[in-house]
């Protein structure tokens, strides 16, 4: 091949700087962190920590009185080094997102253009092709838009 820069390597090389970037000890805690305080045992071990805590202060080993101002700026804290690792993950996924679209879309380009070389070469007018997808689609939509408007009537019991 010549110095030409074949393009379908275009986003599929982005996508592989993007996922070797992704790769980062920084950003690999940040996804796990991000995992684990979205699931149950975070809960639980919360309410365990909670419980305790504060059993402990009023039980007699008094190091955070009530009303528990530690326990409220421990907590504070961490809501906030939370909410910045969900957007920190949010962000990445929503990079990931804007790749994979841009790869669909090519992939959509490239199959309509095989599609109407193929048409070209059995001898139909793709003018027609489009018309009926056209028609096809508005259609749906119509049928969609009713189906929102009366949902009784969207799903007739057989």
């Amino acid at each position: 091949m010549t110095g030409a820069k074949d393009p379908r390597l275009g986003l599929r090389h982005e996508l592989l700087v993007f996922s070797q970037g992704r790769q980062q000890l920084q950003d690999r805690v940040a996804d796990k962190i991000t995992s684990f305080a979205g699931s149950m045992p975070f809960i639980y071990l919360h309410v365990i920590w909670f419980t305790a805590w504060i059993i402990a202060n009023v039980a007699g080993w008094t190091f955070d009185p009530f009303p528990f101002g530690l326990l409220t700026l421990v907590v504070s804290l961490e809501a906030i080094f939370l909410s910045t690792f969900v957007m920190l993950s949010q962000n990445r996924e929503a990079a990931r997102s804007d790749i994979r679209a841009e790869i669909d879309f090519e992939t959509n380009v490239l199959s309509e253009v095989w599609l109407e070389a193929l048409a070209e070469k059995l001898g139909i007018d793709v003018t027609d092709v489009h018309a009926t997808a056209r028609n096809r689609m508005v259609q749906a939509k119509a049928r969609q838009e009713e189906a929102i408007r009366n949902p009784a009537d969207a799903h007739p019991s057989a």
